[in-house]
């Protein structure tokens, strides 16, 4: 089964490599990474998409809790979440009918044009992976020249936040709740 993981590390020259590292050491293959800034500027998020078992996965995130300086590891798979990833696409588009057709497409699956040329077009699209997977099969028979893309980012849905907070507030959680939301830490959050 497939994994998002979310890990807080701190933001400094080498962290990604180590983590990178340990699923390197331990056979475990990374489909997407992507990292970025937080709002605290000391901590950095890294996203990744693995896959396993629900053993494996427990493992994954407790051995990179270990790891110094990384401050928390989230498997949000099994939550309400939002997940996104952007391609940048650039595709034949001569004038005329050709480029009505990539315009059309660009308009169906709510892309953005970010740059044109008499012979082609780039385009962005960003969404779920299928919705990104699907424009690109959908261009292909146009002609695309290059694609590149960036890994999967992930962001808890607001509503379960409200709703986890209600029922902390009463002290109302559950074993159940706790077990499909549980996070590794190796310290608690500043």
């Amino acid at each position: 089964m497939r994994h998002t993981l979310s890990i807080v590390v701190s933001d400094q020259p080498g962290e990604l490599s180590r983590i990178v590292g340990l699923f390197s050491a331990r056979g475990f293959n990374i489909e997407t990474i992507s990292a970025g800034a937080t709002l605290d500027p000391q901590w950095a998020r890294v996203t990744i998409v693995t896959r396993g078992d629900d053993r494996t996965i427990d493992q994954i995130c407790k051995q990179c809790a270990r790891l110094a300086r990384v401050r928390d590891v989230q498997d949000v798979t099994t939550r309400p979440h939002i997940e996104r990833e952007m391609a940048l696409i650039t595709v034949n588009a001569e004038a005329g009918l050709p480029r009505q057709g990539v315009l059309n497409l660009v308009g169906v699956f709510r892309a953005k044009v970010v740059d044109i040329s008499h012979a082609q077009i780039v385009v962005e699209a960003s969404g779920n992976k299928e919705k990104v997977e699907t424009f690109i099969e959908m261009l292909k028979p146009i002609g695309i020249h290059e694609i590149t893309r960036t890994g999967r980012i992930a962001i808890g849905r607001l509503s379960n936040l409200e709703a986890e907070e209600d029922e902390t507030d009463g002290n109302h959680e559950t074993n159940e709740t706790y077990e499909s939301h549980q996070s590794y830490s190796s310290r608690s959050p500043n």
